[in-house]
């Protein structure tokens, strides 16, 4: 992480999943300051508490408040974007709420970040942005235009944007972990549809992703991890193997299968060894990516059609680990 060293980096909603598990792993290195920005104070007393670290600072905040993040962002080098409203059926019900955030949010990070000078952005976003069929998809898919088009927008300026974008995390918050291990003493657990596959990646994986990341952006990239798949079905049958499985329907704004990367998408993607780049189709982006490898135009990222995938022991090791 040395490319972290005497930098001061800010987390919009960092006493997330996420925020918790980068703050403790950029504390690590040579990092001159970590600010924590978000609007609830009394996780922000509890991270408080936790850390201790002279270099941490706290927020309260929100990014619909530009002001707001004008005064935070004063002196910071690096922000790492993760707030935004994530519940697709919160979002559903509350659609202006989560425009508010998600989009008008974005675009005021990036104002603030360009008028105060921050050298790099990274926004967090998810599989359901791409081809998205629910409101809170749309929102991030937006958000990814914004973050992406704003290495126009910057001018002379010398701030540049990037997005990462990944799938379900294991063990987050919002995670179907915790409400399958409570469910298991019912002896019964709503599966949605048996067919129903996701991507899956650890959250020591999505924040070293993020901070690798950090280090290979050049400015309008979106960054996505190769992880592996998995089944609802063997996830249930991982967390508690002698439940009765009910199937109980696709909910509205869900998908049978994510995707990460589009046909669409592909025309213009590059692929490494364990990730790909999303590049910008920007006249002034020119062949700025080295040694990959070009994607045919047919080629998809689909959680259906992902070569890996993870097995139910490999899912009980994992679910595991989080105890």
């Amino acid at each position: 992480m040395e490319h972290l060293t005497g930098k001061s980096i800010l987390v919009t909603g960092g006493t997330g999943s996420f925020g918790n598990k980068f703050v403790k792993k950029v504390l690590q290195s040579d990092v001159e300051k970590v600010i924590v920005f978000s609007r609830d104070e009394l996780k922000q007393y509890e991270m408080k508490q936790e850390f201790q670290d002279h270099r941490l600072r706290f927020f309260i905040g929100d990014v619909r408040d530009k002001d707001r993040l004008y005064r935070a962002f004063d002196g910071v080098d690096i922000i790492v974007h993760t707030a935004a409203m994530k519940h697709v059926d919160a979002c559903e019900y509350n659609p202006f709420e989560a425009v508010k955030t998600n989009i008008y949010g974005a675009q005021n990070i990036i104002e603030a970040a360009i008028d105060r000078g921050v050298e790099q952005v990274i926004a967090l976003s998810t599989d359901k942005a791409a081809a998205p069929i629910n409101l809170y998809g749309a929102t991030k898919l937006a958000s990814d235009k914004l973050f992406v088009a704003a290495n126009s927008y910057v001018g002379e300026k010398k701030t540049r944007f990037a997005v990462v974008r990944y799938g379900n995390v294991v063990g987050s918050r919002g995670s179907v972990i915790p409400f399958f291990k409570k469910m298991k003493e019912t002896g019964r657990l709503p599966i949605t549809d048996e067919r129903m596959t996701r991507f899956w990646i650890t959250l020591d994986d999505g924040v070293q992703f993020v901070i690798d990341s950090l280090n290979r952006m050049r400015g309008g990239e979106l960054f996505v991890p190769k992880i592996p798949s998995m089944n609802i079905t063997d996830l249930a049958k991982a967390i508690a193997p002698e439940a009765r499985l009910d199937i109980v329907g696709i909910r509205p704004g869900e998908k049978l299968h994510e995707l990460m990367i589009t046909h669409d998408d592909a025309r213009h993607t590059v692929e490494y060894e364990d990730y790909y780049v999303i590049t910008p189709e920007f006249s002034w982006w020119g062949n700025k990516l080295e040694n990959g490898k070009k994607l045919t135009e047919t080629f998809e990222y689909s959680s259906e059609t992902n070569p890996e995938w993870l097995t139910i022991d490999q899912l009980k090791s994992m679910i595991g680990n989080l105890d």
